[in-house]
């Protein structure tokens, strides 16, 4: 059933909420549900939990995959993934991990294993009005999320549904260069990245800067942005919201002693009183011309 909704108004303007009225729907992944006194599961139920947002009206439409950051919930990232919603885009969150260590493969397994699924169960979760387009397919993901979007888009035999478009946000590769996290993305070789696909890259101008002396900055130079970027090949395309930090595109409240104490103990820099919705807005727009609706 749904979990929650928001009413989006009619307009052209991809800054704000588009014209069709979204839903989310939190889904079990086929290791966890089914417990006692609940109802039966979905047919092909996903293999992973995830966070469903699309149009509550009628039509076909493209489909987003994206990827939560690192120890992060998906449901964290709820407004921005309404605001692109909006504008016509049927967007898939799967929840990769609870607890993660320095090593990321089994998300990149995770990756390959939910989009595997999308063409023999995601219908069975969307309402018979809403169908998805799975001929249109892009590929997002913030942070270490970012970081294994472009390791799964770089594994092209292992999907069966080929990606068309590939953003990463604020993409993170490890701690420094010489100690990214297994397996490292990054080479190092300008325009090495096999991509046959549009790539967008969005980089924070205050995620790379540190305030907690106890940990290093969320977007370390040499393993950030600025690095994903000089490895892609055109179609590429670059923009850096200079103002706002690493995790400004998150939710003006990320519930749950994770998000209060994981925002408090990694918070970088950030301008006094900066809007955050703007940051959601801004993104939600950049998606959308890369995704091409």
């Amino acid at each position: 059933m749904p979990s929650s909704s928001a009413t989006a108004t009619v307009t052209t303007n991809v800054f704000e909420a588009g014209k069709y009225t979204t839903v989310l729907q939190k889904v079990e992944s086929r290791t966890t549900c089914c417990p006692a006194n609940t109802s039966p599961p979905p047919p092909v139920p996903p293999p992973k939990p995830l966070l469903i947002v699309m149009p509550c009206e009628a039509g076909e439409f493209p489909l987003l995959v994206f990827l939560h950051g690192y120890l992060l919930y998906n449901s964290f990232y709820s407004q921005l993934l309404q605001h692109i919603a909006s504008h016509g885009f049927i967007v898939i969150a799967p929840q990769l991990y609870l607890v993660a260590g320095q090593d990321s493969s089994d998300e990149n397994k995770s990756v390959t294993a939910t989009t595997n699924w999308l063409s023999e169960g995601l219908h069975h979760l969307l309402p018979p009005h809403v169908k998805p387009n799975l001929s249109k397919l892009g590929l997002a993901g913030h942070s270490r999320g970012g970081k294994t979007a472009f390791a799964s888009a770089l594994e092209k035999a292992a999907t069966t549904l080929k990606f068309s478009a590939l953003i990463g946000v604020d993409p993170v590769d490890g701690m420094d260069k010489g100690k990214q996290t297994t397996p490292p993305v990054l080479t190092y070789v300008p325009h090495s990245f096999d991509l046959d696909m549009a790539v967008m890259v969005i980089g924070s101008g205050l995620g790379e800067l540190k305030k907690n002396p106890l940990f290093p900055p969320c977007a370390p130079n040499g393993v950030n942005h600025k690095d994903f970027f000089k490895e892609c090949k055109g179609p590429a395309s670059y923009f850096v919201v200079k103002d706002y930090g690493h995790l400004d595109m998150l939710d003006d409240d990320t519930e749950g002693i994770r998000g209060k104490s994981y925002i408090l103990s990694v918070q970088e820099w950030e301008v006094q009183g900066a809007d955050e919705e703007i940051y959601r807005r801004s993104c939600g727009c950049i998606y959308e011309s890369i995704l091409g609706r």
